[in-house]
């Protein structure tokens, strides 16, 4: 009877404390582009993968996702690994396709 009482009050202690930080848990990007949503995220541009290079269509409908607040199109849902190693470097590409397009 002790032992069970024990677990019992061990599992609760663990699920408290997995309920208490799990706020804390979300990624900084994710939270920025839920609280965001409201907000029209600014449009991809470009007409080719910022990954690959490979033109966007040519492989079905391109991958599309929000990152904080810029639309980003990729050909497949696989080169999302790599966007997300240097995402910088890939809205650089998109950042600047839009600059062009305003010229």
């Amino acid at each position: 009877m002790r032992r069970m009482k024990n677990s019992t009050l061990i599992t609760g202690i663990i699920l408290a404390a997995a309920f208490a930080f799990l706020p804390l848990s979300i990624r900084a990007d994710d939270a920025s582009s839920t609280a965001s949503a409201d907000a029209k995220p600014r449009p991809d541009m470009l007409k080719t993968c910022p990954v690959s290079g490979d033109k966007l269509g040519e492989m079905g409908a391109p991958y599309v996702f929000v990152y904080k607040g810029q639309e980003v199109k990729l050909c497949c849902p696989n080169c999302k690994k790599d966007f997300d190693k240097d995402p910088a470097k890939y809205l650089k590409k998109i950042q600047e396709a839009a600059a062009k397009a305003q010229k």
